[in-house]
């Protein structure tokens, strides 16, 4: 019996590609559709969480929004991995650096995604699993970040169940460890990815620094993020010749 459409996603895995590039906000999924694919459709747009196919360099690619949070991408991800036939999911993101080397809309490739959320204790691991990002996915990124001339730094990401945290230390103490950045969303994108044994990398623009306290509009970062954008998809464009 199929497992399709589900209760988040009304589609078929024929509509989608097997490269998903997923931001959090459906305005970037739109936005990435209208001004990098040719001919996108749109094939899912299920509580207003816009997915569309199309090509980008001959490849065919999907972007699709997560929503906010690891419960929302959590769904979106496993749907994708286990019932529409996705093979690699891209989350390109926003997050706020907690180091001050790193600067607002520098990149960020999570190499590792801590995370304060009990996601993992569904998986009945005795012990802690330490959610990582697929080394084929990670490093073709950081080819295509260095052809692109980006800024961009790789280390440990903080996958944060909070964004107001009572505790005013909270960050402090994670960058004492040397995570870069905080963010909502990766590590379960990468133990949803582990389970299934697929292939998933997670990069941010960082929208804002705790270090510094700039921070970018809500408009920039639906629009203006487009390096990491075009980091994603050109390395979408190699998985799909190389598999």
């Amino acid at each position: 019996m199929a497992n399709y459409p589900t209760p988040h996603i009304k589609a078929t895995p024929e509509d989608f590609a097997k490269t998903v590039l997923m931001p959090g906000d459906p305005l970037r999924s739109k936005f990435i559709a209208e001004n990098f694919l040719e001919n996108p459709v749109l094939v899912n747009n299920v509580r207003g969480v816009q997915g569309y196919t199309g090509t980008y360099k001959g490849s065919r690619v999907s972007v699709m929004a997560s929503g906010m949070g690891i419960p929302s991408i959590g769904i979106y991800s496993y749907e994708l991995f286990n019932f529409f036939d996705v093979d690699n999911i891209i989350r390109i993101g926003s997050t706020g650096a907690i180091q001050p080397q790193v600067k607002v809309r520098d990149i960020v490739f999570a190499q590792a995604a801590c995370t304060n959320s009990e996601y993992q204790a569904q998986f009945g691991i005795p012990g802690h699993f330490s959610p990582i990002a697929d080394f084929t996915l990670l490093s073709e990124a950081i080819k295509q970040a260095e052809k692109l001339g980006a800024r961009y730094h790789v280390g440990n990401a903080l996958s944060s169940d909070v964004f107001y945290n009572a505790d005013p230390t909270f960050n402090d103490k994670w960058a004492r460890m040397g995570v870069l950045c905080v963010e909502m969303e990766a590590s379960a994108l990468y133990m949803n990815a582990a389970y299934a044994k697929k292939r998933a990398l997670a990069l941010f623009t960082v929208s804002d620094s705790l270090v510094t306290g700039e921070a970018t509009t809500a408009e920039e970062r639906q629009s203006s993020f487009t390096q990491m954008m075009e980091v994603a998809l050109e390395t979408a464009v190699v998985m799909d010749k190389r598999y």
